[in-house]
């Protein structure tokens, strides 16, 4: 194992949340966000972190870009890409952010300093955004540049109550030899679900030829509940008030008020997760509906923006029914973010950072299982050199 700190590059930096995950075995060279108000909470968690540079990424040349990276991270806006998005794909003003990135990764490869390792990370619409040819051209990409892939789908569910796929595309330079223990020969159901399986079949002869299945061990278990995460005072948050939690209910199928009945003869606290979604009525007519979960998993956060609605908790005590907002640490601790890190106090600031973030116990996984044993193998046979 190398003496010395692994230095990696985090692009769409956000609020660190890779950085969190990668831990002390690492090193951050250089971070990136287009967002002043993500980059002052990047800041306020990280020292004031003199290696984030804030501004368009187009604008970036490699004179920015210190050293030579042992592992490039790259969260490139998923708006375009989602299955929710308006499916410009990487031709949108967002996710089409990743061509400059990668220009700024080709130039480093030019100079001699490309990185060995490059993750990319998404929502898992990347794979099939119009129809397959974002994933497809991404890959290209990358294969031109003398990496060979493969990709994980991970749910954050297996780490935290949240339920939150995501998509990560892990590259690695052809000439580093991948160690048996880090690869599959087939797919595993666990990590390569059927979408992306049908996706690596459909490539290019020469892109499945230098494809790799990676290898990730399952978790055993989840850390924590829903319910032992929700605050009883939360700060940033005020309960409903007793008209606004009967709107609520009323605006509930008689299936999902059903489970709230269920829930209230239990005699004991539980915590359930409320969204608002447009439905049919079953006239011809779309109605605003509030639908409720109770299985102690919340649904995936996302930023409260392009109409997507804020999480509401619905906390039940037999015949006491209580609900409010999600509060900003409670989004946090369902990202894994310790309880040390600095939230903005503006409550659609703190809600928008962690529900455009990454799960820090994924990043953490990844960097156990992966990413480090890669790193590392690299930079032994550079000072073997």
């Amino acid at each position: 194992m190398p003496s010395k700190r692994l230095g990696f590059y985090e692009f769409f930096s956000g609020g660190g949340m890779a950085r969190l995950g990668l831990g002390q075995r690492w090193e951050c060279l250089f971070a990136n966000d287009f967002c002043e108000k993500k980059a002052r909470a990047y800041k306020s968690n990280f020292n004031g972190a003199p290696e984030l540079v804030v501004g368009d990424v187009g604008r970036l040349s490699t004179d920015d870009l210190p050293g030579k990276p042992s592992l490039v991270w790259a969260s490139f806006p998923c708006q375009d890409l989602s299955l929710a998005g308006n499916g410009a794909g990487l031709k949108g003003e967002r996710s089409g952010t990743f061509w400059p990135f990668w220009r700024l990764v080709e130039a480093l490869i030019r100079e001699g300093r490309g990185s060995p390792l490059i993750l990319l990370e998404n929502v898992v619409g990347t794979i099939t955004s119009n129809g397959g040819r974002d994933f497809r051209a991404i890959l290209q990409a990358v294969g031109s540049a003398g990496y060979r892939v493969g990709a994980l789908v991970i749910n954050a569910v297996h780490f935290v109550p949240q339920s939150r796929p995501r998509l990560f595309l892990l590259a690695v330079d052809s000439s580093i030899h991948l160690p048996s223990a880090l690869t599959t020969d087939s797919p595993t159901a666990h990590w390569h679900p059927k979408t992306l399986r049908a996706a690596q079949e459909e490539l290019p002869a020469k892109l499945r030829d230098s494809w790799v299945w990676w290898h990730l061990p399952v978790p055993s278990a989840v850390q924590g509940t829903l319910s032992n995460i929700v605050e009883a005072a939360p700060v940033g948050v005020e309960w409903h008030t007793p008209d606004e939690t009967a709107r609520l209910l009323n605006m509930m199928s008689r299936a999902n008020r059903q489970k709230v009945d269920q829930a209230t003869r239990l005699g004991k606290r539980i915590v359930g997760t409320v969204y608002r979604r447009t439905r049919p009525n079953g006239a011809g007519k779309k109605v605003q509906r509030a639908e409720v979960r109770f299985d102690q998993i919340s649904g995936c956060l996302r930023t409260p923006v392009g109409g997507s609605s804020r999480q509401t908790i619905l906390v039940v005590h037999r015949d006491m029914i209580r609900s409010r907002l999600l509060s900003p640490r409670e989004a946090a601790r369902l990202m894994g973010v310790p309880d040390t890190y600095e939230l903005p106090e503006n409550y659609t600031e703190a809600y928008h950072l962690m529900g455009d973030g990454l799960v820090v116990p994924v990043v953490r996984w990844l960097e156990h299982h992966l990413l480090y044993s890669l790193a590392a193998s690299t930079m032994d046979a550079s000072e073997a050199a």
